[in-house]
Protein backbone atom coordinates (compact mmCIF):
# COMPACT_ATOMS: atom_id res chain seq x y z
CA UNK A 1 0.00 0.00 0.00
CA UNK A 2 1.19 3.51 -1.07
CA UNK A 3 1.13 6.66 1.17
CA UNK A 4 -1.99 7.44 -1.38
CA UNK A 5 -3.85 4.37 -0.80
CA UNK A 6 -2.96 5.06 3.34
CA UNK A 7 -4.09 8.42 2.80
CA UNK A 8 -7.60 7.43 0.80
CA UNK A 9 -7.98 4.47 3.56
CA UNK A 10 -7.58 7.29 6.11
CA UNK A 11 -10.00 9.38 4.83
CA UNK A 12 -12.77 7.09 4.50
CA UNK A 13 -14.61 8.69 7.28
CA UNK A 14 -16.01 12.20 5.91
CA UNK A 15 -18.67 14.56 7.49
CA UNK A 16 -20.59 15.01 4.65
CA UNK A 17 -22.87 17.85 5.45
CA UNK A 18 -22.43 17.50 8.83
CA UNK A 19 -23.26 13.94 8.82
CA UNK A 20 -20.32 11.26 9.19
CA UNK A 21 -20.00 8.25 7.07
CA UNK A 22 -18.30 5.58 6.67
CA UNK A 23 -17.18 4.59 2.87
CA UNK A 24 -15.22 1.94 3.48
CA UNK A 25 -16.43 -1.76 2.30
CA UNK A 26 -16.10 -4.16 -0.40
CA UNK A 27 -16.01 -2.12 -2.97
CA UNK A 28 -13.27 0.20 -1.98
CA UNK A 29 -10.98 -3.28 -1.76
CA UNK A 30 -11.99 -3.74 -5.07
CA UNK A 31 -11.31 -0.44 -6.19
CA UNK A 32 -7.62 -0.25 -4.41
CA UNK A 33 -6.48 -3.85 -5.89
CA UNK A 34 -6.75 -5.36 -2.63
CA UNK A 35 -7.93 -8.66 -1.79
CA UNK A 36 -11.92 -8.38 -1.26
CA UNK A 37 -13.30 -10.83 1.47
CA UNK A 38 -15.53 -10.01 4.86
CA UNK A 39 -12.79 -10.97 7.09
CA UNK A 40 -10.59 -8.33 5.00
CA UNK A 41 -12.85 -5.99 5.54
CA UNK A 42 -13.50 -6.01 9.01
CA UNK A 43 -9.50 -6.01 9.28
CA UNK A 44 -8.92 -3.50 7.27
CA UNK A 45 -11.66 -1.81 9.27
CA UNK A 46 -9.88 -1.91 12.61
CA UNK A 47 -6.86 -0.86 11.51
CA UNK A 48 -8.15 2.27 9.69
CA UNK A 49 -10.29 3.22 13.17
CA UNK A 50 -6.26 2.50 14.90
CA UNK A 51 -4.37 4.31 12.10
CA UNK A 52 -6.67 7.20 12.63
CA UNK A 53 -6.12 7.38 16.58
CA UNK A 54 -2.72 7.02 16.33
CA UNK A 55 -2.55 10.10 13.33
CA UNK A 56 -4.63 11.64 16.33
CA UNK A 57 -1.82 11.11 18.82
CA UNK A 58 -2.94 7.49 20.03
CA UNK A 59 -0.32 5.21 21.42
CA UNK A 60 1.45 3.29 18.03
CA UNK A 61 1.56 -0.48 19.92
CA UNK A 62 -2.36 -0.40 19.24
CA UNK A 63 -1.09 -1.38 15.42
CA UNK A 64 0.90 -4.41 16.58
CA UNK A 65 -2.11 -7.26 15.87
CA UNK A 66 -2.53 -5.99 12.27
CA UNK A 67 1.28 -6.99 11.64
CA UNK A 68 1.70 -10.05 14.00
CA UNK A 69 2.92 -13.08 11.57
CA UNK A 70 3.79 -10.61 8.49
CA UNK A 71 7.40 -11.37 7.38
CA UNK A 72 9.26 -10.41 4.51
CA UNK A 73 10.96 -13.45 2.55
CA UNK A 74 13.64 -13.97 -0.28
CA UNK A 75 14.40 -15.13 -2.83
CA UNK A 76 16.60 -16.33 -5.74
CA UNK A 77 15.68 -15.58 -9.41
CA UNK A 78 17.90 -15.44 -12.68
CA UNK A 79 18.03 -11.58 -11.53
CA UNK A 80 18.84 -11.93 -7.77
CA UNK A 81 17.60 -12.05 -4.55
CA UNK A 82 14.18 -10.57 -4.38
CA UNK A 83 12.00 -10.13 -1.69
CA UNK A 84 8.30 -10.61 -1.02
CA UNK A 85 6.26 -9.96 2.24
CA UNK A 86 4.37 -13.10 3.69
CA UNK A 87 0.93 -11.36 4.50
CA UNK A 88 -1.61 -13.35 6.81
CA UNK A 89 -4.80 -14.16 5.12
CA UNK A 90 -7.70 -12.20 6.03
CA UNK A 91 -5.92 -8.94 7.20
CA UNK A 92 -3.43 -8.37 3.81
CA UNK A 93 -4.67 -5.04 3.67
CA UNK A 94 -4.65 -4.01 7.21
CA UNK A 95 -0.52 -5.16 7.46
CA UNK A 96 -0.40 -3.34 4.31
CA UNK A 97 -1.82 -0.09 5.35
CA UNK A 98 0.09 -0.53 8.91
CA UNK A 99 3.28 -1.12 7.30
CA UNK A 100 2.48 2.04 5.06
CA UNK A 101 2.11 4.12 7.93
CA UNK A 102 5.25 3.12 9.34
CA UNK A 103 7.42 3.71 5.93
CA UNK A 104 5.57 7.43 5.81
CA UNK A 105 6.54 7.99 9.81
CA UNK A 106 10.12 6.94 8.87
CA UNK A 107 10.48 8.68 5.94
CA UNK A 108 8.56 12.09 6.22
CA UNK A 109 8.12 12.60 9.98
CA UNK A 110 5.56 14.92 11.23
CA UNK A 111 3.68 15.02 7.82
CA UNK A 112 0.66 12.73 7.98
CA UNK A 113 -2.14 14.55 10.38
CA UNK A 114 -5.47 15.34 11.09
CA UNK A 115 -7.01 18.44 8.99
CA UNK A 116 -7.07 21.78 11.58
CA UNK A 117 -10.47 22.00 11.28
CA UNK A 118 -12.08 20.43 14.22
CA UNK A 119 -15.59 19.99 12.12
CA UNK A 120 -13.50 17.85 9.81
CA UNK A 121 -12.49 14.06 9.97
CA UNK A 122 -9.74 14.03 7.12
CA UNK A 123 -6.11 13.64 7.16
CA UNK A 124 -3.09 15.18 5.26
CA UNK A 125 -0.06 14.43 3.89
CA UNK A 126 1.62 17.78 4.19
CA UNK A 127 4.60 17.83 1.04
CA UNK A 128 5.42 21.57 1.59
CA UNK A 129 8.72 22.66 1.99
CA UNK A 130 7.96 24.38 5.45
CA UNK A 131 5.74 21.74 6.58
CA UNK A 132 2.86 24.02 7.34
CA UNK A 133 0.35 22.55 5.65
CA UNK A 134 -3.43 22.54 7.82
CA UNK A 135 -5.92 20.95 6.27
CA UNK A 136 -7.17 18.95 4.36
CA UNK A 137 -8.00 21.44 1.52
CA UNK A 138 -7.45 24.83 1.40
CA UNK A 139 -10.02 25.68 -0.67
CA UNK A 140 -12.92 23.51 1.32
CA UNK A 141 -11.47 23.28 5.69
CA UNK A 142 -8.80 26.69 4.63
CA UNK A 143 -11.39 28.48 3.28
CA UNK A 144 -13.65 28.24 6.17
CA UNK A 145 -11.72 28.48 9.03
CA UNK A 146 -9.92 31.64 7.07
CA UNK A 147 -13.68 32.89 6.78
CA UNK A 148 -14.87 32.12 10.32
CA UNK A 149 -11.48 33.60 11.89
CA UNK A 150 -12.30 36.69 9.84
CA UNK A 151 -15.54 37.05 11.18
CA UNK A 152 -14.48 36.27 14.62
CA UNK A 153 -11.68 39.32 14.35
CA UNK A 154 -14.42 41.72 12.10
CA UNK A 155 -17.64 40.91 15.03
CA UNK A 156 -15.46 40.91 17.85
CA UNK A 157 -14.05 44.75 17.18
CA UNK A 158 -17.75 46.30 17.13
Amino acid sequence: MTEGLLLDLLNTTPVIDGVPRDELGLEWLAAHDQHVSEDELRALVSARDALQAVVRGGEPSSLAPFVEGVRQVAGVDSAGVTWHLDLPAGRSAAARAVLAWDALRVSSPGRLRPCANDECRLFLIDHSKPNSARWCSMAVCGNRMKARRHYQRTRGGQ
